[in-house]
């Protein structure tokens, strides 16, 4: 976890088809992407090169939330995305960039992301843990194959 980045790694029970719908259908997103006790609402998401996407996080404890956005720099459906977030909070200066790899193994995906330019304000082990409990999300909502009625 130096130089502001976290690295994260999974192997999901689930195709690359479903594990990148979950990253790039906005329904989805505000299912599993905000760590536990907070609720997401996604206000825009393009996911092609260039388009944007916004999104805020609410601490459904306090009411309190924060607002995020970014642009997708690079997709390639199924095995690749990359895309920035700039905080709306003028505290939370800068520009992260998230890297998400996904290769389809004989029992489903791996999974690699790395998050870069983590604000110096928010502490790098958060930032880990909040991933650990959204990777959770992610694998809950992925790996259940439950047939139409």
């Amino acid at each position: 976890m130096a130089n502001n980045s976290v690295s994260l790694h999974r192997v999901l029970k689930a195709s690359p088809e479903k594990v990148f719908r979950a990253f790039t259908d906005a329904n989805a997103m505000a299912s599993w992407l905000p760590p536990y006790g907070f609720l997401c609402t996604v206000h825009e998401m393009d996911v092609t090169i260039g388009g944007k996407f916004r999104m805020s996080f609410h601490n459904f404890s306090t009411g309190n939330g924060h607002s995020f956005g970014g642009k997708y720099v690079d997709v390639k459906p199924n095995e690749f995305l990359k895309y920035t977030d700039t905080f709306d909070d003028p505290n939370l200066p800068g520009e992260m960039i998230t890297t998400v790899w996904l290769q389809k193994v004989i029992c489903g995906t791996e999974i690699k992301i790395i998050q870069e330019n983590i604000p110096p304000m928010i502490p790098v082990e958060m930032c880990y843990l909040g991933w650990q409990e959204s990777l959770e999300k992610l694998t809950k909502l992925v790996e259940p194959e439950i047939p139409d009625a």
